[in-house]
């Protein structure tokens, strides 16, 4: 590794407390760390009246960005509400950075969002052209004129939901 590859900040993926995200994201920017809590704005039922609200689009998780050498893998864990750091049997997996600009990308579009079930399988696509231009992520058909396009972490086995005109994409080559 060269020193500039040891150095280097990536996304990880926190798992936190029951409804603690906006808590952990509060105490995350306190310490300085960048953190990113993707929010959806939703209406809340009362019993008499409604109200909109913000969400977090993955419940019980958000994101970091950071150089995890241990002294900061240690104060993201030491941070209350942090359950752990989504990884594998090798340490914290980072979340590779298109996922993360693609769900900035499209939380700041003006389309309407919704949850997706996490998909494997399907044509991984970029969009083209229109306000998600860059934006990656697999076509799912709905119908005839309706497509979706889903945006999945791959280490939150979870997803978000865009309706898409299937003309403005193009397939992406994975070599």
């Amino acid at each position: 590794m060269t020193s500039l590859e040891e150095t280097q900040a990536y996304w990880y993926c926190l798992h936190t407390r029951s409804r603690h995200e906006e808590v952990v994201f509060q105490r995350l920017e306190e310490k300085r760390i960048q953190a990113f809590l993707p929010r959806l704005e939703v209406w809340s039922r009362r019993k008499d009246r409604k109200k909109k609200i913000q969400k977090a689009l993955f419940p019980g998780y958000l994101f970091v960005h950071e150089f995890l050498d241990p002294y900061h893998r240690l104060e993201i864990l030491k941070t209350p509400g942090v359950v752990r750091i989504l990884g594998n049997e090798e340490g914290p997996a980072p979340v590779p950075d298109f996922q993360i600009e693609s769900i900035q990308t499209i939380l700041n579009g003006k389309s309407a969002v919704t949850p997706f079930p996490y998909l494997k399988e399907g044509q991984l696509v970029r969009v083209v052209y229109g306000p998600l231009k860059g934006s990656e992520g697999f076509l799912l058909k709905i119908k005839e004129g309706k497509e979706k396009l889903i945006i999945s972490v791959d280490i939150l086995q979870r997803s978000v939901a865009v309706e898409i005109d299937g003309a403005s994409v193009e397939p992406v080559s994975l070599l």
